[in-house]
């Protein structure tokens, strides 16, 4: 190739046309009878070095720097935006373009210097840096053990506290309610309102993450969760306590939706499930510490406020860790960190990623984005159905956060913090749980060696299992509970077979969506965190009146809990279904990767490469 200082101004300007003519997204190859895109191959839109193997069938083949996968995370490319100038605008599209980085030529400022604009850049992917090789030591999944396991304990630990936010304000009700002399209904809006942040909370953190990354959303996340604790510490009125735990709740969310991502970027799919294993346990069990802790408080001299403060404290420690111990794990946003260091070291201000070739456009923003998760939600079954069943185990355990203090307290007659202790069962069964996911681990990697990818389906086993013992925890808690004259331990065992059943159920299917969906599992998860969030936030408000007992109650504790149960029961087949036909289902799907597909494009792509290079055929030397 002649070099690009030798050419002329208008050699220069048909390179630049070919560049962009070559990087056109429609464009296609025919061989042999088969027609693909090369949109759909990485190898063709990255410069491989040398000793890049790119036969190596890893998981960094997943999070390449191919141009679909940056298309549907974030606004348009460059070469869109010059198809965009050309359609007649909308008032809505002119109202924004001064916020948008798609602006026509005619509006572009001078160059200023008297100079004309330069010309693009000739074989503008050269330009594009990538990770050097599947053991890139930069890429998270390549990261040492040490370091994989100090992020996932720091973000473990961000997530209880987000968690033990939701709930230890349940505890403190009764005191809002005579501090103010509003009904308990009322001060439950605080519990409900948080919860109702995490609904909302994803649809921003979510595809932010996917934009600019883990680590800054993760940060905005935890600080603002810690201030709006301290504003419900200091709060006059009702309407600010309201006000404040629903904010704080859409600070919270954040952990919530972009830890599992996070895991994903860091950890193989061998590897995977037992870090899910971990995060979920943060998730259930701080729900559950919360009033335990907060009864206590509360019954203290420091009173209810303290329980709010004490969660700043902690906010704003796990704040602090993040700070310390948080590195970028986003594969496209590493690379442009990378590409902004090789800028400084070789002066060479060509150098990007191919993130950067983004323009961000406001309307494409939301719609690509920030609509995602919805549009996920209402459009793949897969994610529909398995929200809905995480949303009714999540709903219930805070439902759970409302019966459990009038089964100890009100039928037995215990104080808050002794009527939170049985709490303990959930717990265990929670651990037991997790230890029975990890258990099938070895087993998923047998199976995944056979298909040489992850099966997402071989997730589902341990939460198949957690869906019989889910209902039956149900039925023995609020049964043993309605009655006083049965010893405490009874109903307090129930909640191992329940808790059991809440983690896995909720682990297994998360990571389901998390293999089902790869490179928009943030945006998959926020989906279903959405809906179960929803779902939690009403639980509560009914919850009083549904285990009132009797004969102030119509159903009692042991009906109001059968119905749960029956439902419960209603919800089993989805998993099952899942695992019979989940894989026929994902292929049908634009968002969920096809794994048969990918080893056919790899396949067609190396018999491509070896037309050109005929060393690498199997003919060669013969």
């Amino acid at each position: 190739m002649a070099n690009p200082e030798t050419l002329s101004s208008r050699e220069l300007e048909e390179l630049a046309h070919a560049s962009r003519r070559a990087s056109s997204p429609t464009e296609t190859i025919e061989e042999d009878g088969d027609v693909y895109s090369i949109i759909h191959i990485a190898r063709e839109r990255t410069v491989i070095a040398p000793f890049f193997d790119s036969d190596d069938r890893t998981v960094l083949e997943r999070q390449r720097t191919a141009e679909s996968i940056y298309r549907r995370t974030v606004g348009q490319e460059a070469g869109e935006s010059e198809v965009a100038q050309r359609r007649p605008p909308t008032r809505a599209a002119s109202y924004f373009s001064r916020i948008t980085s798609r602006t026509p030529r005619d509006d572009w400022p001078q160059f200023g210097g008297g100079k004309l604009y330069p010309p693009l850049l000739p074989e503008k992917d050269a330009y594009v840096v990538d990770f050097t090789g599947p053991k890139d030591p930069i890429h998270g999944q390549n990261w040492p053990l040490r370091k994989k396991i100090t992020t996932s304990a720091v973000l473990g630990f961000a997530t209880f506290v987000c968690a033990w936010g939701s709930s230890i304000y349940s505890s403190a009700t009764f005191a809002v309610s005579r501090e103010w002399g509003v009904s308990t209904e009322v001060s439950l809006l605080g519990m409900s309102t948080y919860v109702l942040g995490f609904a909302f909370g994803p649809l921003i953190w979510a595809p932010f993450s996917e934009l600019r990354g883990r680590r800054l959303p993760l940060l905005l996340g935890m600080f603002g969760f810690s201030i709006f604790q301290i504003a419900v510490a200091t709060a006059k009125d009702i309407q600010t306590v309201i006000l404040s735990r629903f904010f704080g709740g859409i600070f919270a969310s954040c952990p919530l939706a972009v830890v599992g991502a996070v895991f994903a970027d860091i950890f193989g799919q061998e590897t995977r499930g037992t870090a899910i294993a971990v995060f979920s346990m943060m998730v259930f069990s701080g729900p559950l510490f919360g009033p335990i802790a907060g009864g206590f408080i509360v019954s203290s001299h420091l009173g209810w406020r303290w329980t709010e403060y004490i969660t700043a404290i902690m906010g704003f420690l796990a704040l602090f860790l993040c700070l310390i111990f948080l590195e970028e794990t986003y594969p496209p946003v590493i690379l442009v960190q990378k590409a902004a260091h090789l800028r400084r070291i070789t002066k060479n201000w060509g150098i990007h990623a191919k993130q950067e070739e983004i323009s961000i456009d406001f309307m494409a923003l939301v719609k690509k984005n920030f609509s995602r998760p919805i549009k996920l939600l209402f459009t793949e079954p897969i994610i529909l159905l398995i929200s809905i069943y995480t949303a009714f185990v999540y709903a219930i355990l805070y439902l759970f956060l409302v019966s459990y203090p009038i089964v100890f307290a009100s039928v037995r007659g215990w104080s808050p913090g002794v009527s939170a202790l049985p709490y303990i069962g959930m717990v265990t069964g929670i651990f037991l749980g997790g230890c029975l996911v990890i258990g099938f681990q070895p087993w998923t990697n047998r199976r995944a060696a056979v298909a040489g990818h992850v099966v997402p389906e071989d997730r589902l086993v341990p939460c198949i299992i957690g869906s019989v013992f889910f209902p039956i925890g149900l039925f023995w808690f609020s049964w043993s509970g309605a009655n006083a004259d049965i010893h405490w331990i009874v109903p307090t065992l129930a909640g191992v077979p329940f808790g059991l059943g809440l983690i896995t159920i909720f682990l297994q299917c998360l990571n389901y969506l998390i293999d089902a969906y790869l490179m928009f599992s943030a945006s998959a998860i926020a989906a279903n965190t959405f809906l179960r969030s929803v779902l939690a936030a009403g639980f509560p408000l009914f919850g009083r009146f549904l285990f009132e007992p009797k004969p102030r109650g119509k159903l009692g504790i042991g009906w109001a809990g059968s119905l749960l149960g029956f439902l419960a029961l209603l919800m089993v087949p989805i998993p099952v279904f899942f695992f019979l036909k989940g894989e026929g289902i994902r292929r049908k799907s634009k968002w969920a990767p096809n794994h048969g597909m990918m080893d056919r494009e790899e396949k067609m792509a190396e018999k491509k490469e070896r037309v050109h290079d005929p060393e690498r055929s199997p003919s060669a030397g013969v």
